[in-house]
């Protein structure tokens, strides 16, 4: 460590203008969040808009289809009764002409049948009285027929224009969840680039001693880097590399915008040859939990927030090298830290 503060200070100081970068770059990520932050507020004020919108026609066209039901019950009883009135003036027609028959069958006994005429030109006036009636009736339910008939035409016509606005509703609203699935993926991706920033940052930060890699999209520490064997108290190597990582995340949780869900998962992991009585641990598991539990504990000592990190233990069942050599053993005692969706 003292070599390499003599070099630097011997060197060119470019902290100002890697500060100026940095200032930069953030101000950029704090503009375009606010313009997605104000995006997202108002995509979600024009969804609930049409959720309301829909709600809305739908109860129309409940309140249209039961008038359309009552409507229908009406024209079927209208038409039961012009059935009957159609029926009872055919009789009365028929009375009518056999009342006609009569008369002009007996026209030539006029001064024998006088009575019998009277009565029947009296009963066929009647007839005719009870014929008109009928007619009246008839027209009068016509007319309602042809009302009804209005009435469904422009119930009809309103149930077609609903579907039509509730096809462009849902075509809508179809838009609206392609244009928020887009904006998941958006910020998955985000999530994506500042794993890469983070990874990057400490792999500039430990520098490239021994026991301390990147792997894939995780960290993994050596245990021998941090603990003695059997332990999960640190050593003070240990302590100085977690310092450095505590800085690096600590960066991290003020670069990333709060409406992503990130957790810094640290995953303890053991080989598989038993602890034969080391330590206060009763099984390879416990002491891989353990010393997850210590780094996190340490990391929160260290400034970072405690809703940002998760602890597990994996024990000796997720090995990375299945050999039954010291240098496979020793590869499988680790710590790895991994950044991931919450």
């Amino acid at each position: 460590m003292a070599t390499r503060t003599r070099r630097r200070s011997g060197g060119f100081d470019y902290w100002p203008g890697f500060v100026d970068a940095l200032s930069t770059m953030l101000l950029t990520v704090i503009f375009l969040l606010s313009v997605f932050v104000l995006g997202q507020y108002f995509l979600a004020r024009e969804v609930s808009g049409r959720d309301s919108a829909l709600q809305r026609l739908n109860r129309q066209i409940e309140e249209l289809t039961s008038l359309l039901a009552l409507e229908r019950a009406g024209i079927g009883d209208s038409k039961s009764s012009l059935a009957s009135l159609m029926s009872t003036l055919e009789a009365t027609q028929k009375e009518r002409d056999r009342l006609q028959g009569l008369v002009s069958s007996n026209a030539s006994n006029a001064d024998a049948a006088g009575g019998a005429a009277s009565a029947a030109r009296q009963a066929l006036d009647a007839e005719k009285q009870v014929s008109a009636r009928a007619l009246a009736q008839v027209d009068i339910l016509n007319q309602q027929i042809s009302a009804l008939r209005r009435q469904l035409a422009a119930i009809e016509e309103a149930l077609e224009a609903s579907e039509k606005r509730d096809k462009e509703s849902m075509t809508r609203i179809a838009d609206l969840g392609s244009r928020l699935n887009v904006a998941l993926a958006q910020k998955v991706q985000e999530l994506a680039r500042y794993r890469s920033d983070f990874f990057g940052r400490l792999r500039d930060i430990l520098g490239n001693r021994p026991g301390v890699r990147v792997v894939g999209d995780r960290f993994v520490f050596e245990s021998e880097v941090l603990y003695d064997t059997g332990r999960a108290d640190f050593n003070n190597a240990g302590r100085a590399e977690l310092d450095k990582l505590a800085s690096a995340i600590s960066d991290l949780e003020r670069i990333i915008p709060p409406e992503i869900p990130w957790v810094l998962r640290v995953d303890g992991h053991t080989d598989k040859r038993p602890l034969q009585g080391v330590g206060i641990y009763r099984s390879n598991w416990d002491l891989s939990a353990g010393r997850a539990i210590s780094v996190v504990q340490y990391l929160v000592t260290r400034g970072v927030s405690p809703e940002r990190l998760l602890a597990a233990g994996f024990g000796e069942f997720q090995p990375i090298d299945p050999g039954e050599s010291e240098e496979a053993l020793r590869r499988n005692r680790r710590i790895e830290i991994k950044l991931t969706e919450r």
